[in-house]
C-alpha cells in the first residue's frame, strides 16, 4: 500500500508527527538547509538579474537521495518545514529537488505545503487535511534577503581585509546593531557626571483613638524633599543640603494633603519573539540564542510521561499576539476553575499588533493549559521546565484581569519645604497572581518616589520627625545595553524580524566586535574600529533608517507588492557607488604606523603600533630585520593582549627565600618564586585587608572562578570560606568603624562604596 510522505527540516520534528501520523505515513527530516550559495565565491549573477547559484550543501547529498527514494514509492508528498520564510525556501528547493528529478515524475502524484504552528494531534491534523501552495512570495522575500546579506559581506569584507587584517567581515543588519552598541558607548565616555542631593525625612505617624494605648507612638514612614517654596527641589551640591538642613531644625512637620487613587494594572500580552528573549534574558539570565535553541525544542516535541513526544509550545519565531479561540476558551475555563471568577474578565483580552506583524501566526503559548508547569517539570531539564513556565504564566495572566492598587500620596509641610510620601497596597492582585514583567529601570531618575506601605495618615496630622538625611548623588550616563534591551531596540527600530534577533547578537559576539561584560554589552577596540570605518564609508547601509525600510521591502515583497529583482536593483545600485569610494577612500589601518616611546628588548629602536588578528601589539619599527613584538599594556585580554608584568618583587619566597615574580594564571595574578621549577612556591596576592573572620589570620586576595569571574576570599581557602563578589576596599567605615569597605555594583553597572559590614547603614556614590 503506497504511504504519504512527509518532509520536514527536523529528526526531532519529525520524530513527534510519526505519532500522531500513524503507519500511512513516512516521515522524514531534511536535517535544515538542503541547497545554499556556495561558501566559496559570491553566487550572485548581479549582471542577469541577480541570479543566485544554488548548490547542494556539503554532506546533504544523501539526504536528498533518501528523499527522492522515500519521494518514488509516495503517491502525495507534504513539505512542513517551520512557517516563516526560512521554511518556506526550504521547502522550496526541496520541491524543486523532487520536480527537477526525472526519476521523480511519478504521473498523478502532487506537492503540498503544509504549516504546523504547534504540534499536536489536532493541529497536524488540520494542516494534513487543507494543505496549501508554497508561498512563492515568501521564497522571494527570504531570496531577496539572502542576497543582498550576501552582496554586502562579500562586497564589503575583502575592502576591510585589505584595510585592516584579514578574517574580519561585515553584516547587513549586524553592522547596524554594532553601530548602537558602539554609539552608546560614546555617549557614556562623553557624559559628564553632575552632582545632585536628595534629603529624606524619616517620621513616625501619630496614633489616633482608639489605638493610642500609653503613647506609645505610631509607625515609621519616608518622606523625600520634593518643592521648596513652588518650585521643583534641586539640590545641586552638598552646601545646598547642609544650608537646607539648618533651615529645618526646630520645624514642625504637617500633612496638608493626603491623596487616594484606585490604580489598575493591566496585564501585559502573551510573548512573541521578542518580547520572550527579553523576559527569558531578565528572569532566566539566558542569552538569546540559548532561549530559542530550549524554545525549539519544546515547540518540535519532547517525551512527556504517557503521552509519548508532544510539542509543549507554539511556533516560537513570530511578532503577532493572535490568540486561537480554542486556547482563549481553555483558558478561561482553567482560571474560572482554579482561580475563581473574580480573576476571569467577562470577555476575552485581546491584543493588537503591530502592522507589520504576521497575523498568520499565533503568539507563543502553552498547545495546553492544561499541561501545568508543576506537573511538566518532571520530565524536562530544568532550563526547558524554566522557559516553559514562563510561557505558560505569561499567557495565563494575559486571559486575567487586572490587578488593583490603592495608591497614596502624603505631602507633608516643613516651613516652606514640601515633603512627599507615597505608597501603594495592592487590594486585588488580578493577573499578579500568576505572572509579573520584569521592568529595567535605566537611570536613578526613572525609579521615581521609593513606594512602600504607609500607616494611616490624614490632613492636619503633625508626624514626628526621627532624623532627616542627605545623601549625594550623581547623573548617570545611559546604560550599556543588555541582549534583553538590544532586543528591544532593535525592534522598535524596525530592524531584523522575529527570525533574526538571536542571530544578530550571536555574530557579532563570535566576531570579537563585541563582549559581554557583566550582562552588558561592550564593544571591543575592533568592534568600535570596524563601525568607525563602516558608518564613514557606508553611511547609507549602516543607517538605522534605510535598514528600517529594507525590511519593510521585505515585507511587500512577500506580500506581492514588490518584484525581489526591483528592491535588489534599488539597493545595489548606490551601493556600488559606495564600493567604488571605499576601496581608494577607506583609511588604511595597516599602513597607518603610530610611533610609540616603547624601546624594542631586542634592537633598541622604537615600537610602533600595529593591528593583528587579536587586536591591537607593539612591533618593533625595524621589521622584517627584527621581529619583536609586545603587547599593550592595559588593551583588552579577550582581543589576546595582556599587561606587562614587572618581572621581580620585593618579597622572598618562604621556602628558599629566592625573590617573588608576578604571575598571570588561569585563576589571576598570583607570586611565585623566581627559582620555579625548582622552587614551586606560590602565593596570593594580598589586597593588604585582613580577614574579617573571627580567628582566622589570613588576608583577602582577588581570585577568578573558572569561567574567569573575579571573587575575593581568605588566603586560607579552604580552611576559611571566607567568600564576596564585592571589591573590598582598604579603608576603614567612618560611620561604624569596620575594617574595610567594599564596592558594590547596583543597577546598571553603578558603583556605590558601602561599609563590609552588612549591619552598618554606611554608603556613599562614586564620582
Amino acid at each position: 500500500m503506497s504511504k504519504s510522505l512527509l518532509i520536514v527540516e527536523s529528526p526531532a520534528k519529525a520524530s513527534t508527527l510519526k505519532k500522531f501520523l500513524g503507519d500511512s505515513f513516512l516521515v522524514k527530516a531534511s536535517v535544515g538547509h538542503v541547497k545554499d550559495l556556495p561558501h566559496n565565491k559570491l553566487g550572485v549573477d548581479i549582471e542577469n538579474n541577480f541570479e543566485p547559484e544554488y548548490i547542494t550543501i556539503r554532506g546533504k547529498g544523501k539526504i536528498l537521495q533518501e528523499l527522492k527514494a522515500a519521494a518514488e514509492k509516495a503517491d502525495t508528498i507534504y513539505l512542513g518545514p517551520d512557517p516563516d520564510r526560512e521554511g518556506e525556501a526550504i521547502a522550496w528547493h526541496i520541491a524543486n529537488e523532487l520536480n527537477g528529478d526525472k526519476l521523480s515524475k511519478k504521473k498523478g502524484r502532487k506537492i503540498y505545503r503544509v504549516l504546523f504552528h504547534e504540534i499536536t494531534k489536532n493541529a497536524v491534523r488540520k494542516a494534513i487535511e487543507n494543505p496549501l501552495t508554497i508561498n512563492e512570495n515568501k521564497v522571494y522575500a527570504q531570496q531577496a534577503r539572502r542576497i543582498l546579506d550576501r552582496l554586502v559581506g562579500y562586497k564589503i569584507s575583502p575592502i576591510l581585509w585589505k584595510k585592516v587584517r584579514r578574517g574580519l567581515s561585515a553584516g547587513r543588519v549586524q553592522s547596524v546593531a554594532l553601530r548602537l552598541i558602539c554609539e552608546r558607548e560614546k555617549e557614556i565616555n562623553s557624559f559628564v557626571k553632575e552632582e545632585y542631593w536628595s534629603i529624606t525625612a524619616n517620621l513616625k505617624s501619630p496614633l489616633h483613638p482608639p489605638f493610642d494605648k500609653g503613647g506609645e507612638g505610631g509607625l515609621p514612614f519616608e518622606a523625600r524633599l520634593h518643592r521648596i517654596g513652588t518650585d521643583k527641589a534641586e539640590i545641586k551640591n552638598e552646601s545646598e543640603a547642609k544650608s537646607i538642613l539648618s533651615d529645618l531644625e526646630g520645624a514642625s512637620y504637617k500633612i496638608i494633603n493626603v491623596q487616594k487613587k484606585e490604580k489598575k494594572k493591566n496585564p501585559v500580552p502573551p510573548f512573541i519573539t521578542s518580547t520572550l528573549q527579553q523576559e527569558a534574558s531578565r528572569k532566566l539570565r539566558f542569552s538569546a540564542k540559548k532561549t530559542m535553541m530550549i524554545a525549539q525544542k519544546l515547540y518540535e516535541g519532547l517525551q512527556i510521561g504517557d503521552e509519548g513526544q508532544v510539542g509543549l509550545i507554539t511556533y516560537m519565531r513570530t511578532d503577532s499576539f493572535n490568540l486561537s479561540s480554542e486556547a482563549v476558551n481553555e483558558a478561561r475555563n482553567f482560571i474560572a476553575s482554579r482561580y475563581g471568577s473574580d480573576f476571569l474578565p467577562d470577555k476575552p483580552n485581546f491584543y493588537k499588533s503591530k502592522k507589520t506583524a504576521q497575523e498568520a501566526h499565533e503568539a507563543i503559548r502553552p498547545t495546553s493549559v492544561l499541561r501545568e508547569p508543576s506537573y511538566i517539570r518532571k520530565y524536562l531539564e530544568k532550563d526547558a521546565a524554566n522557559l516553559y513556565e514562563l510561557i505558560w504564566n505569561r499567557f495565563v495572566a494575559c486571559q486575567m484581569n487586572p490587578a488593583i492598587l490603592d495608591s497614596t500620596s502624603v505631602d507633608i509641610e516643613a516651613k516652606k519645604y514640601l515633603f512627599r510620601a507615597t505608597g501603594s497596597v495592592v487590594r486585588f492582585t488580578g493577573f499578579l497572581k500568576v505572572y509579573e514583567e520584569t521592568i529595567e529601570v535605566s537611570s536613578e531618575s526613572e525609579q521615581g518616589e521609593k513606594e512602600g506601605i504607609l500607616p494611616s495618615l490624614k490632613t492636619g496630622d503633625m508626624p514626628e520627625l526621627i532624623n532627616i538625611t542627605p545623601e549625594q548623588h550623581f547623573t548617570q550616563p545611559p546604560p550599556r545595553y543588555t541582549e534583553a534591551n538590544l532586543i528591544k531596540e532593535l525592534e522598535e527600530k524596525g530592524i531584523g524580524r522575529p527570525s533574526t534577533y538571536a542571530a544578530i547578537i550571536s555574530t557579532i559576539l563570535q566576531r570579537d566586535y563585541v563582549e559581554i561584560k557583566e550582562r552588558r554589552l561592550h564593544p571591543t577596540l575592533l568592534g568600535s574600529l570596524i563601525s568607525d570605518l563602516l558608518v564613514e564609508n557606508f553611511p547609507k547601509i549602516l543607517d538605522v533608517k534605510f535598514t528600517a525600510n529594507m525590511e519593510e521591502e521585505l515585507d511587500q515583497i512577500e506580500e506581492g507588492k514588490k518584484g525581489w529583482i526591483d528592491a535588489l536593483n534599488d539597493f545595489y545600485k548606490p551601493f556600488s557607488s559606495d564600493l567604488s569610494k571605499a576601496e581608494t577612500m577607506m583609511r588604511n589601518i595597516k599602513k597607518e604606523i603610530e610611533i610609540t616611546d616603547e624601546i624594542c628588548d631586542k634592537c633598541g629602536k622604537n615600537m610602533v603600533i600595529k593591528w593583528g588578528r587579536f587586536g591591537r601589539f607593539l612591533a618593533c619599527s625595524d621589521y622584517p630585520n627584527c621581529k619583536s613584538t609586545r603587547p599593550i599594556k592595559g588593551d583588552n585580554e579577550k582581543e589576546g593582549v595582556t599587561e606587562k608584568l614587572p618581572e621581580i618583587t620585593n618579597e622572598k619566597c618562604e621556602k628558599c627565600s629566592a625573590p617573588l615574580q608576578l604571575k598571570i594564571g588561569r585563576y589571576g595574578k598570583f607570586l611565585a618564586c623566581t627559582k620555579y621549577p625548582e622552587c614551586k612556591f606560590t602565593k596570593p596576592i594580598s589586597l593588604g585587608i585582613l580577614c574579617p573572620q573571627d580567628g582566622c589570620n589570613g588576608f583577602l586576595v582577588e581570585r577568578r572562578t573558572k569561567k574567569g569571574k573575579i571573587f575575593y576570599s581568605c588566603s586560607n581557602y579552604p580552611k576559611c570560606k571566607f567568600a564576596t563578589w564585592n571589591k573590598p576596599i582598604p579603608e576603614k567605615c567612618p560611620q561604624c568603624g569596620y575594617s574595610f569597605l567594599i564596592e558594590k555594583r547596583i543597577k546598571d553597572g553603578d558603583i556605590e562604596i558601602m561599609c563590609g559590614n552588612k549591619d552598618c547603614t554606611f554608603k556613599k556614590a562614586v564620582a
